[in-house]
């Protein structure tokens, strides 16, 4: 509870200081409900998800409300939060991208989180099937498990380089720092699954699986395309750090 706490208030400080540093094209009351469907859109999402990555436990639970606000998942989170934003610059009509400024908190915030949830054991499901490898490590029940937060902890460092290098050695369109993101986490996240216990579908993926594909679906052009986020090899206009 403590790093999630501090994961958070630490992101959202760090989102201050580039705000300020490096300003923002969108207007003040914009970005307040940016933030706000951004908010209610990661809550919804990530309690959905969360809900139904066991869907026995939710079907057997004593109030599956309950149950699926008490479970979440920050896949959903960012699904449904990207989701809130979307609709809230549609209603609003704004067409300045709004992901960039978030690309670096929300790095900073999901690897002080993820110390926190290593920091659990097996106590927190973020904890990986048993294996024979060097990685192997007693997270608390006498087994050798994949340690997947330190796992994500190392991916999630080095998708900041990669996507530190990309600003600084190309010229790249607006959001596309978010989208690198995005295409680099939810990519992660799907293969990662396949090292963690969980319900598996008929189709041989967990729920969150099959959320990541759906998000890699919505940023399908450009994982095709990536001509779209990389324009030419320049010095960055998009020097957030």
């Amino acid at each position: 509870m403590v790093t999630e706490v501090a994961s958070f208030f630490i992101a959202f400080r760090f989102y201050l200081y580039l705000k300020k540093k490096n300003g923002d094209a969108i207007s003040g009351i914009n970005r307040l409900y940016i933030l706000l469907g951004a908010t209610v859109g990661a809550l919804i999402g990530s309690r959905g998800l969360g809900g139904l990555e066991d869907p026995v436990a939710l079907q057997n639970s004593a109030s599956p409300l309950l149950y699926m606000y008490t479970n979440k998942t920050i896949v959903g989170g960012f699904l449904g939060g990207l989701a809130g934003v979307e609709g809230a610059k549609k209603i609003m009509g704004e067409k300045q991208r709004s992901g960039d400024l978030y690309t670096y908190p929300i790095l900073l915030g999901l690897i002080i989180g993820r110390i926190g949830c290593f920091s659990m054991g097996v106590h927190e499901e973020t904890y990986g099937l048993p294996t024979r490898l060097f990685t192997g490590m007693d997270l608390g029940d006498g087994l050798l498990r994949h340690p997947v937060a330190l796992y994500e902890i190392a991916f999630l460092i080095l998708l900041w380089l990669f996507i530190r290098w990309a600003a600084r050695n190309y010229s790249l369109e607006s959001g596309a720092l978010f989208k690198l993101f995005m295409i680099g986490y939810l990519l992660f996240r799907f293969l990662l699954d396949f090292i963690k216990p969980h319900y598996t579908w008929a189709i041989g993926l967990s729920s969150i699986q099959v959320a990541c594909l759906l998000g890699l679906l919505y940023y399908i052009r450009y994982i095709i395309h990536p001509q779209k986020l990389f324009a030419t090899h320049a010095g960055s206009p998009l020097h957030i750090l």
